[in-house]
C-alpha cells in the first residue's frame, strides 16, 4: 500500500469517497451548488478544485492498492475558535460537528475518512490514520482530533485502536440527508512526533 498527496487530477475519486463517507450531508451541500446538467459527483469533484477551502484536493491524503485508489483521508489543521454567531448561518443539523471543532482549535483534524466497498477489511483506514502524525506536526499541531457519529461502530473502533479518546459530545439533529440520530463525539489524541 502506498499513501500520497492527492492531485488535481483526484477529484473525481475524491468527490465518489466524500459520498461515501458523508452518507448523504456532502450531497445537500453540493445540490445547493449543483449546475444545470452537473451531476452531484461532478459537484463534488469542482469543489474539490478549489485551492482556498479545507474540502480540497490539497488536504486529501490517498491510499493505493494494486494501483487503484482504494481510500482517502481528508485532513487539515483547525483554525481558532469561529465567534457563536457565525456557526448560526449554517443549518442546524450541522451545527453539532461545527460545535465539536470548536471544541479542538488548532488542532490537526481528521474530517473524512474512506475506504471504497472493495478494498475495505485490507488496512486502508489504518495506514491513511498513520500518516496522520507526520502531517500533523507538518502543520504545527500538537493534537489530532476527529469526529464521527456514535452509530458508525466501524469508524469508532478504529480510532479508539489506535489511541483516540472521547473527549465531547453532541446530540445529533436528525435530518433527511444522514441516518443517524443518537450523539456526534469528538476524539482526540497527542500528536507522536518523529
Amino acid at each position: 500500500m502506498r499513501i500520497r498527496p492527492a492531485t488535481r487530477q483526484d477529484t473525481l475519486a475524491i468527490a465518489e469517497l466524500t459520498l461515501l463517507a458523508g452518507e448523504g450531508i456532502p450531497a445537500y451541500f453540493w445540490a445547493q451548488v449543483q449546475r444545470t446538467e452537473e451531476s452531484i459527483v461532478d459537484v463534488g469533484a469542482r469543489c474539490a478544485l478549489s485551492e482556498t477551502e479545507n474540502f480540497s484536493y490539497r488536504n486529501a491524503r490517498l491510499a493505493l492498492l494494486d494501483g487503484e485508489i482504494a481510500g482517502i483521508m481528508l485532513a487539515y489543521r483547525l483554525p481558532s475558535i469561529v465567534a457563536a454567531e457565525a456557526l448560526s448561518l449554517f443549518p442546524e443539523f450541522i451545527r453539532p460537528l461545527l460545535e465539536l471543532e470548536q471544541c479542538v482549535p488548532n488542532s490537526y483534524y481528521v474530517n473524512m475518512l474512506a475506504t471504497y466497498p472493495k478494498f475495505r477489511n485490507r488496512g486502508v483506514g489504518s495506514a491513511l490514520m498513520g500518516v496522520v502524525d507526520g502531517l500533523a506536526t507538518q502543520a504545527g499541531c500538537t493534537l489530532s482530533s476527529v469526529a464521527v457519529f456514535e452509530e458508525n461502530r466501524t469508524a469508532f473502533r478504529l480510532y479508539e485502536r489506535i489511541g483516540y479518546r472521547v473527549i465531547a459530545t453532541r446530540p445529533v439533529v436528525a435530518h433527511p440527508c444522514h441516518p443517524y440520530r443518537g450523539k456526534v463525539v469528538l476524539l482526540t489524541r497527542d500528536v507522536v512526533r518523529g
